[in-house]
């Protein structure tokens, strides 16, 4: 596990005084850097990240500590799990913000991908985030080949169906 506290500072702050959610992302890529070139012994880079849901605005003076571990590897890639806790100082109230998996890449000096050592679970806790890792990549696989399925089969009735209830105005040109 790797554990990177920063101070949220005003220049990371928008106009309406709370943390910009691109500042939280480059921490949360600097974590997950931080996990996967530990594990791997190696310089990595991001991929992917699947979904980063803001649950919590985070203030101008909380202390951020974002927590990262590699959950799953495969042969050069390994998903960093992330947990984002931020924590008032003045009054010690402490939330989760966010939680996030980025897949991260082993490159060697050739910058190719490499492989990387295998991951030793040594709880169940270790044994349940890697089960969640293979769950999230077989459903991320089985997303991608409904979209481009159903992408096949679109057309302009389809299309206007689809579009009768939402709130968007059809212009096109030609």
């Amino acid at each position: 596990m790797v554990t990177i506290t920063e101070l949220m500072i005003p220049s990371y702050a928008n106009f309406g005084g709370k943390i910009h959610g691109g500042i939280l992302l480059s921490l949360m890529d600097k974590v997950a850097y931080a996990a996967a070139s530990k594990h791997s012994g190696a310089y990595c880079v991001t991929v992917s990240v699947d979904t980063v849901d803001f649950l919590q605005p985070i203030e101008v003076g909380e202390l951020v500590s974002l927590k990262a571990s590699i959950n799953y590897v495969g042969n050069s890639s390994m998903v960093v799990g992330i947990k984002v806790i931020s924590e008032n100082v003045k009054t010690g109230e402490i939330k989760h913000t966010n939680t996030s998996y980025f897949t991260m890449v082993a490159k060697d000096e050739k910058d190719k991908p490499m492989k990387v050592p295998p991951l030793i679970l040594e709880d169940k806790t270790d044994v349940r985030r890697f089960v969640e890792a293979i769950y999230r990549k077989n459903l991320k696989k089985e997303k991608k080949e409904s979209f481009k399925n159903i992408k096949k089969d679109w057309n302009q009735d389809k299309i206007n169906t689809l579009l009768a209830n939402e709130r968007c105005i059809q212009r096109l040109n030609g």
